[in-house]
């Protein structure tokens, strides 16, 4: 009967080396796997928000492309409008006979 006293053999500690070796094994391989999940995840993460910036940004670059259109259709309005104005200011009226 075995009451724990007994000294502990060769065999005795090799056998408990190789279960700590394979508890420190598993302990290393879930470690891993929680660490590349964590991994992941973080980059799950930035890429969401990497594409919801990149959605937002688009956006507001149509709102200011159409923007610079209005205005460039404004000014040529009134590029043509002080065009006519030149025109009747410079071109003296013709005499009606």
């Amino acid at each position: 009967m075995d009451n724990g006293n007994q000294p502990a053999t060769k065999a005795d500690l090799a056998a408990l080396e190789d279960r700590v070796g394979k508890k420190l094994q598993d302990l290393e391989d879930r470690l891993g796997e929680q660490f590349l999940e964590a991994i992941h995840d973080a980059e799950t993460r930035l890429l969401k928000a990497f594409y919801t910036f990149a959605e937002s940004n688009q956006v507001r670059l149509a709102q200011v492309e159409n923007t610079t259109n209005a205005v460039i259709t404004r000014l040529a309005t009134l590029e043509s409008r002080v065009t006519d104005v030149e025109k009747r200011l410079n071109m003296p009226p013709q005499k009606t006979q």
